[in-house]
Parts: C-alpha cells; structure tokens; sequence
C-alpha cells in the first residue's frame, strides 16, 4: 500500500496564523514598554550616620509605596528588622551588628516585584545641596 500525502494547504490558510504569530510578538514586545516598565519597584538606600539607614521605595513612574514590606534580611534568609514604608515611603533603620555578618534590604511589593539593596550599595549621604528631603536626619 503507498502512503498518499495529504494535499498542500493553500497560502491563504497559511495567513491567519501568520497574523497570530505577529501579534504575539507585537504584544510581547510592549511589556518592554516604558508604560508597562514604569511600575517597577525602586528603592535606594542611604547611611545618616555610622549606625543609621534610611531606605526609601517607590515606584518608576514616581509614585510612592507607602505600607510596603521593606525588611532587613540576614544572608541566610533570617529577617534581622521586619519592617514597612511609612507615609513618606521611607524606613528608618539601626545597622545589624556586625556579629551578624552580611545582609541586604528587600524591598517586596508582591510577587515579582522585589528589589534588593545590598549591604555595599547603601550608599554615604550624598552632599547637603545635593540631598532630597528624606535623606535628612529627623
């Protein structure tokens, strides 16, 4: 018995799934968008002194995050500070000891939306004319 090859479809039939395939990539492509990037979480951290940090967490478009979860976490996992963005979105926080060894900020405003400030990127006060109203010691 031959196998018998199913006849070729025509080209027309061909289109729809061509017009699929672009709008996929289409729409694929504007979740790299400035609109959809701009609710990224952002924090930043500064030392006011030796033993004092305030973190701050936002959003990319400018908004503030309020009530956000920004807790100070041991690298082993152990959360060293639990803690919350004030109504200016800032934390305010003693150093760990040094005994504790390495740690990081995470800033968590829900599944993949977190942001970690390693200890080295918390950065010293930048000078007076250049710092922005919440990095003033209180």
């Amino acid at each position: 018995m031959k196998a018998i090859d199913p006849p070729a479809a025509p080209a027309s039939s061909c289109r729809p799934l061509a017009a699929l395939a672009s709008a996929l990539v289409a729409g694929l492509a504007g979740l790299a968008s400035p609109a959809v990037q701009a609710h990224e979480p952002i924090a930043r951290c500064v030392a006011l002194d030796a033993q004092t940090v305030r973190c701050r967490g936002g959003y990319g478009h400018g908004e503030d995050a309020p009530g956000a979860i920004l807790d100070v976490v041991a690298e082993d996992g152990k959360v060293l500070i639990a803690g919350k963005l004030g109504d200016d979105s800032t934390f305010t926080f003693t150093r760990p000891d040094a005994s504790v060894g390495r740690y990081y900020v995470l800033f968590d405003v829900g599944p993949g939306h977190q942001v970690i400030v390693e200890q080295e990127e918390i950065a010293a006060l930048p000078p007076k004319r250049q710092q922005q109203a919440w990095m003033q010691l209180r």
